[in-house]
């Protein structure tokens, strides 16, 4: 009975509120369709969208394209500015192992170049699919369907 009311009432009031990231799905123009740029992450390897925690002097798509540089070399057409087309929630590990929930916003990023030199080079693999191809690939299930929808979302 404490147990359940514990699980039931009390712990739902404890929880902190979910953090919140932006992520940029990269994305080009390939044969058949659109392309995605997945990255691994640096500490479990899993394929990820570059992503990061809001930045004080920028707005959502300008931290997205600060991430997508920093994270995977990522160049942008002058002028272009990345939309929000989705969201998703994950468990971020923070250092000590405690998992919390994380909001994250995804801004489409069309890519006009990789660059071979940026910030986490040697940090991280990145690679070039289709977006089911991408959907299959991360963990998320919120990210896989936004991911099977982009055509349509671009």
């Amino acid at each position: 009975m404490i147990s359940t009311v514990f699980k039931s009432y009390i712990a739902p009031m404890l929880r902190r509120p979910p953090r919140f990231q932006i992520a940029a799905l990269c994305h080009r123009k390939g044969q058949d369709g659109p392309e995605v740029l997945l990255i691994t992450s640096r500490d479990t390897h899993r394929w990820i969208l570059p992503k990061g925690w809001p930045m004080y002097d920028t707005d959502a798509g300008g931290a997205a394209v600060q991430e997508a540089w920093e994270e995977a070399g990522v160049e942008i057409r002058e002028g272009d500015r990345p939309r929000r087309i989705g969201r998703y929630r994950y468990d971020k590990v923070l250092e000590g192992g405690l998992p919390v929930a994380t909001d994250v916003d995804v801004c489409a990023v069309e890519v006009r170049r990789l660059h071979d030199s940026y910030p986490e080079v040697g940090q991280r693999e990145r690679r070039w699919v289709s977006p089911l191809a991408a959907a299959e690939m991360v963990d998320e299930d919120e990210l896989k369907d936004l991911l099977r929808n982009l055509p349509d979302l671009l």
